[in-house]
């Protein structure tokens, strides 16, 4: 990876999503380069009679929780970087696995958790990363949740 290259980070509040942030984190501070904190959000459809609609559900809001999720990642963060890290946030709607390559994009690195919150705990890849390490643009680096041990590889 070339010095001060760009990292880009996704997040989706898992545990594999937050290790690969503090990964992120500390690569970015090991290497002077800036650090992408990336949240996607959709908003569900469900099929019905008259085709794909909104679910009408109070208080449903799948863009302030991924703001939110957006926030707390960026603060885990900068308490892991060893030194002061450039640090941007960006908040997408749209699939996840296109919006996550299309922010890789002029990157030097992708880093993802193994798994999201909707894959099953036995499932040792999700289909995002799955999907970003076919399509893209820069190298993909996957990050598992510590064990108990809690070594992270930095």
């Amino acid at each position: 990876m070339q010095p001060r290259g760009r990292i880009v980070v996704g997040v989706d509040g898992s545990a594999p999503a937050r290790a690969a942030v503090v990964w992120a984190a500390r690569l970015a501070g090991l290497t002077g380069g800036p650090l992408e904190a990336v949240a996607v959000w959709e908003f569900p459809c469900l099929h019905g009679e008259h085709g794909l609609v909104p679910p009408a559900l109070d208080g449903f809001g799948p863009e302030r929780r991924a703001a939110a999720i957006l926030a707390e990642s960026a603060g885990l963060a900068e308490t892991a970087a060893a030194r002061a890290v450039p640090l941007r946030r960006h908040l997408k709607a749209g699939a996840p696995g296109p919006a996550l390559v299309a922010a890789a994009g002029g990157a030097a690195l992708l880093v993802l958790g193994n798994r999201g919150r909707s894959t099953p705990p036995d499932a040792p890849l999700g289909t995002v990363a799955q999907y970003c390490l076919h399509h893209a643009p820069c190298p993909v680096v996957i990050v598992r949740e510590p064990g108990p041990g809690g070594a992270d590889g930095l």
